[in-house]
Parts: structure tokens; sequence; C-alpha cells
């Protein structure tokens, strides 16, 4: 799978739609996603070309797809849901106690999970997530992942993450069986420190 731009293409002067229909027709592109669209954008772009994914962060500590209208439109149109940062940005694993476990240089640090105001809270939800995670014999890492797997988006779904976990956080070929009531408590602190900071603030 490789990712093509359509404004690099010669028909960049065009409006974006007529660019992709564009490197359609011409064969450069086969299937057309996007990410971090409303709903709104997915229909209009849908009616352009058929998208076949819509890219979107979702994991416990972000749900704005199941409220936004994301999750509701790609059902309905049966577009292919793609959950990023699955892990919560590294939050989930269960490796990230403090600020201090990351570099000064962390993009993170601007991030309103990581802020002061909310990491304590956040830690204590995933030490709530680890205790789950050991009475099904999993990682803190394996169960998240095995929630996003099981939730209903009636979808194809493939988390995808930036950074690999490591090998003893790997999801197992048969994740642990999850279900809402397992995780119901959950629920991060996410006060925006800044507008626009996360998308998941938004």
């Amino acid at each position: 799978m490789s990712r093509y731009e359509p404004s690099a293409h010669r028909h960049a002067g065009a409006p974006r739609p007529t660019r992709t229909r564009a490197v359609v027709a011409e064969g450069k592109v086969r299937h057309v996603g996007i990410c971090e669209a409303s709903a709104a954008t997915i229909r209009r772009a849908h009616a352009v070309h058929p998208l076949a994914a819509v890219q979107s962060e979702y994991s416990l500590f972000a749900r704005d797809p199941e409220t936004n209208g994301v999750l509701d439109t790609c059902r309905e149109l049966g577009i292919g849901f793609v959950p990023y940062s699955p892990l919560g940005r590294g939050f989930l694993s269960g490796e990230i106690t403090s600020v201090d476990d990351l570099a000064r240089d962390d993009v993170r640090l601007t991030l309103p999970w990581f802020s002061p105001a909310n990491i304590a809270h956040n830690v204590r939800v995933v030490q709530t997530l680890r205790r789950l995670a050991e009475a099904k014999g999993a990682s803190t890492s394996q169960l998240a992942l095995a929630w996003v797997i099981a939730q209903d988006t009636s979808t194809p779904r493939a988390p995808t993450a930036s950074q690999p976990a490591p090998a003893t956080h790997s999801p197992k070929a048969s994740p642990p069986p999850v279900d809402s009531g397992d995780l119901s408590g959950c629920q991060c602190s996410r006060l925006r420190a800044s507008p626009g900071l996360h998308p998941a603030g938004r």
C-alpha cells in the first residue's frame, strides 16, 4: 500500500474532488481514503468518489468517533474505519507513569492527556486497566487493542500505531475477550490545556 497525494499531480491546480476523480480515472489510485474528517466531510467526499476507508484516532482514551457521527456515517455508507493510535499515544501500554518517562522534546507533552492536570488521573485509569488485563492473563496493550477490535463498527478495522509495542505487549493471535462492562470505568481525563492541541479535545 502506498500513499498518493493528488496535490503533487499535474491536476494540482484543479479543485480537490476533480483531482481525485482524475487520478482514479488514470489508474494512479485504486482506492480513496481520508483521515480525521468530520461526518459531513465524509459524506461530501463519498459523493465525489466512493471512499474505501476513513482513519480517525480511536481508543479507550479517544472515543469521539462514537459521538461525533463518524462511526455512524461509516456504517451507513459501508466505509471501512481505520482506528489509529489505539494505545492512546502509548498511555495504554502502561509504560508511562509520569511526565518523567517522556523525553523533554516529546511532542506528547503538549497534549492534554499528558498535562500535569490530567496525567495522575490517567495513570490511575491505566492501573485499573492493568488489573483487568492481569485477570485475563493479558497485558494492558493487548486488552486495549482487544477492546478496539471488539467494538461494533460494522466495518473492517485495522488499528494502526506509529511506534511498535514491546514484544511483551504485542497482541496475541486470540485477543482476550472483552465487553463494555469490563472497561466501563476506564475513562480518561483530557481537559484541554490549550485550544486545538489534540483532535480528541475538539
